[in-house]
């Protein structure tokens, strides 16, 4: 199932869902390369909150998205990590260094703002 992405004036807001495939990831990191340079968008949030589990491909391909959107000029914010995956991440070495992170989408997407206020796209 695609993951869906919302526009928010310069932003795009990307919501995975429980179920979601290694195969939806590599679409998801296609579909927002693409929508960063055709709608100019500033920055992402991917709100992963849905998230039961979070695995070392999820991990490393949300890192490489981000980094990837940031070459592009798009700052990216991971938001609603739950404190069970948090842990489990931990515990298995599994970061997202470099990568903003966020309580929630609310506070993610006032971190975005904050940072793209900045202008520093850098941060992390």
């Amino acid at each position: 199932m695609p993951v869906p992405i919302l526009k928010q004036g310069g932003i795009l807001i990307a919501s995975l869902q429980t179920a979601v495939t290694d195969q939806d990831l590599i679409q998801l990191q296609d579909d927002l390369s693409d929508r960063v340079g055709r709608f100019r968008s500033r920055g992402v949030v991917i709100d992963v909150s849905a998230l039961d589990v979070m695995d070392s491909f999820a991990t490393r391909t949300l890192r490489n998205l981000a980094e990837a959107l940031k070459l592009r000029g798009a700052a990216t914010v991971i938001a609603g990590i739950q404190p069970d995956v948090a842990f489990a991440m931990v515990e298995l070495g599994l970061t997202l260094d470099g990568i903003l992170t966020a309580l929630d989408l609310e506070e993610g997407l006032d971190l975005l703002t904050a940072t793209l206020r900045e202008g520093d796209h850098s941060v992390g």
